[in-house]
């Protein structure tokens, strides 16, 4: 039995793994991350983070070295017959926004970024464990931590246990947790990483050919010369069973299909079979052990939804750990990962199946491509939860049993026309820092292991202040938005900006500079839905909770301080410092 008590053991150091161990690290908890293979893996399969995951790697700090390592999105090139017929850009007509500066994703290879968030983790002294397979998981009687078996037959101790080990989890089968669903055998493709002799083909283009009798993609790896992704419909025996991928079939399909010769691929490896599975745990969580990505869920491929859920998964997790480790909120924050991550996974299973039938459609014809497969809703900015018993008005109280269950959930990424609500992605927006004179967003200001509490309007203040006094450094943060006709000093605790071109507030539904001339007029605006004086009214303001995961907790008006202090008790306890708590160790970052 090993001595040291670990907080954390994460299983699994794919991208889901290593962004929880990651967030775990910066609040100074004590995590460890094994992987049973003796070496990194090397997986390309995942092209890429989408919008919202370069947020949180954003968050992370490690989001300028993904954006240089990889490339934007690539127009698509589709062929019939071997004739270019169509070419799309999916994102032609998007551009980036005040409250959304990542329109898109971003192609890196997958076990590129894995290395970059390894580089991370090791910053905060936290290597990945290798060789190093979970066989046996045991809770003690007690309910206080977990003994985990390794396969050379060495048991230790740990806090909590997060599988992040993938399809095939030894972690959720250790727990008997089911895993239904359904696997579509006739939907097979054959993957791998492949060189093709230089120039043989535009490497500004993703490559598709969708014949009658079959397909190949060819989409140019960022970072190398010759590297492609290799996917196709497999070749098939006389009964019709797919085969087994190999570099002398790649050669075949791509003679097949391209007007290139099978000589013109001269590498192959990572070569893997893929099939359509649509599978979901009964349960992300047993006690002191969860489960997150592909452990919890898989689905089909289309959308590119299958790492990025991972990593929002893990990003949801991590600082509801890291605050009940730290002892500022109760177990049961524990229970809303899964209350607000199943439903969401539910949603992620129906959204990738409609767009795999609409791939599927849309191929049949000439100039159909995987383009079919990108809506707004893939990029991951739209979805929230509003659901959530961490999602409240000012004025109600928590109602657990509301929460609904999967399959009458809100449809996470639906959303209302509006402001943004409780439960709801937090905005960014461009402003200034008060203090320096230098631009900054909104999105920097909550960079870091922190709640965030947003004061817009004078009414704020007091609100600030009494935060600011009752938590200090333990964990919240105060952020003052002043809208530019409001003189002053500028000054009190926490961080200040000032709302310059007026997007925080109207990001925030907080009324905008130009409802102003100067900062002596009185007006106010009423919202009828609520009786909320908004906008206008300079005599009150508005406070928004914004959690550490850069969702909205609470919006209340300024006056109703009571509403801020008791979410903040929820999260963070009265304020006081526990001795013994681990401090945080990653500063917000100012830019």
């Amino acid at each position: 039995m090993g001595n040291d008590l670990a907080d954390v053991l994460v299983v699994g150091a794919g991208p889901t793994g290593l962004v929880l161990a990651c967030d775990l690290a910066r609040r100074g908890a004590a995590v460890r991350i094994v992987d049973r293979s003796p070496a990194p893996p090397r997986t390309s399969r995942a092209k890429g983070p989408n919008a919202r995951s370069l947020e949180i790697l954003d968050d992370l700090g490690v989001a300028d070295e993904v954006l240089a390592a990889g490339s934007d999105p690539l127009p698509m090139l589709k062929y019939r017959d071997r004739l270019p017929v169509a070419e799309t850009d999916p994102w032609a007509d998007s551009a980036p926004s005040p409250d959304a500066p990542y329109d898109r994703g971003r192609l890196i290879a997958q076990w590129r970024l894995e290395e970059i968030l390894r580089d991370r983790l090791a910053g905060y002294g936290v290597r990945v464990e290798l060789g190093r397979e979970v066989v046996g998981l045991t809770e003690a009687a007690d309910g206080r931590h977990v003994d985990v078996t390794f396969a050379e037959d060495r048991t230790e101790r740990v806090r909590y246990v997060v599988g992040c080990d993938g399809a095939h989890s030894s972690v959720r089968k250790l727990l008997g947790i089911g895993f239904e669903g359904t696997t579509a055998e006739d939907q097979v493709m054959v993957c791998g990483d492949v060189d093709l002799a230089e120039g043989a083909l535009d490497r500004t283009r993703w490559h598709q050919w969708f014949d009658e009798d079959g397909a190949v993609m060819l989409c140019p790896i960022p970072g190398t010369r010759t590297g492609w992704w290799f996917q196709a419909g497999p070749e098939r025996d006389g009964r019709g069973h797919p085969l087994a991928p190999t570099a002398d079939g790649f050669r075949r399909l791509l003679a097949r299909h391209t007007a290139l010769p099978g000589r013109a691929l001269t590498r192959a490896e990572l070569l893997s079979t893929y099939r359509v599975n649509v599978r979901m745990a009964d349960r992300f969580r047993a006690g002191r052990v969860f489960l997150a990505g592909d452990a919890a869920h898989v689905h089909a491929v289309a959308g590119g939804l299958g790492m990025n859920t991972g990593i929002q998964d893990a990003f949801n997790l991590g600082w509801k750990l890291g605050l009940v480790l730290a002892g500022h909120a109760g177990a049961e924050l524990l229970d809303t990962y899964e209350e607000e991550r199943l439903p969401v996974a539910t949603r992620t299973l129906d959204l990738t199946s409609e767009r795999l039938r609409a791939t599927l459609e849309a191929i049949r014809r000439p100039g159909g491509g995987l383009d079919a497969a990108i809506t707004l809703d893939t990029t991951g900015l739209g979805v929230g939860y509003r659901w959530s018993s961490l999602a409240r008005a000012h004025d109600e109280a928590p109602r657990p049993d509301e929460t609904p269950r999967p399959n009458e959930t809100p449809r996470p990424g639906d959303g209302l026309p509006g402001s943004p609500q409780p439960g709801d992605r937090a905005p960014d927006a461009p402003c200034v820092d008060a203090a320096t004179g230098a631009r900054t967003r909104l999105h920097r200001v909550f960079a870091g292991p922190r709640t965030t509490v947003l004061g817009f309007g004078p009414g704020s203040a007091a609100v600030l202040r009494e935060v600011a006094a009752a938590y200090g450094d333990t964990g919240v943060r105060t952020c003052r938005v002043y809208a530019p006709y409001e003189g002053g000093a500028r000054s009190g605790p926490g961080t200040a900006v000032v709302d310059d071109e007026g997007h925080a507030a109207a990001a925030y539904g907080t009324g905008t500079s130009d409802d102003r001339d100067t900062e002596t007029d009185t007006d106010t605006d009423t919202d009828t839905d609520t009786g909320t004086r908004t906008g206008t009214d300079t005599a009150t303001g508005t406070v928004i909770v914004v959690r550490p995961d850069h969702h909205l907790g609470l919006s209340a008006p300024a006056d109703d301080a009571g509403s801020v202090h008791a979410y903040l008790r929820r999260l963070h306890g009265a304020g006081r410092p526990r001795n013994g708590s681990p401090a945080l160790v990653d500063a917000a970052r100012k830019g």
